[in-house]
């Protein structure tokens, strides 16, 4: 195998006001504060120009590899072992997370946004708008078992009329 070059990650800015931890469940409608890097600031032209954003972060927080890189989604036995690449868990090879939140506004540096599930203090890597038109795949489909999954948290939650509709929300939550 051919030896790879090194890769450098270098953050752009942190999470400065959210979670100190994030809870299992109910961070979609979390406001959190995402303040980006002096040097970076001149790159935000144009962000507010668009409700969602995604928010690159590293996962600063997350365990390491287990030996056995199949996990039951949930931690929930009745739901089939699958691989962690096939699953939203934060224990991953590389670290790294990317979140749709909304944005709901910009003031210089700072981004306010609604539905990011990373805590205080987490190092962000990058932002980039999200595209209505590249971004959403309408013929997705996804396993049985995560349509499982999400149909025992949507049991789980408070019913709320529009609550597909609110800005920010990310349908299913994390596995």
């Amino acid at each position: 195998m051919a030896e790879q070059p090194e890769l450098c990650l270098r953050p752009i800015g942190r999470v400065v006001e959210g979670p100190s931890c994030p809870p299992e469940e109910g961070w979609e409608g979390r406001e959190a504060l995402v303040e980006i890097d002096a040097a970076w600031a001149g790159a935000l032209e144009g962000i507010e120009g668009f409700s969602h954003v995604w928010i690159v972060w590293w996962l600063d927080r997350s365990g390491s590899l287990p030996e056995d890189l199949r996990v039951h989604p949930d931690r929930r036995e009745d739901l089939p072992r699958v691989g962690i690449l096939a699953t939203r868990s934060p224990v991953r090879p590389n670290p790294l997370a990317m979140t749709a939140v909304a944005l709901l506004g910009r003031e210089g540096r700072c981004l306010r946004v609604r539905g990011l599930d990373a805590c205080q203090g987490t190092p962000v890597l990058d932002v980039k708008p999200y595209l209505r038109r590249g971004d959403l795949v309408p013929e997705a489909t996804v396993p049985a078992w995560l349509e499982q999954l999400w149909a025992a948290h949507d049991d789980e939650r408070p019913a709320t009329p529009a609550a597909a509709e609110e800005p920010g929300r990310q349908v299913g939550g994390a596995l």
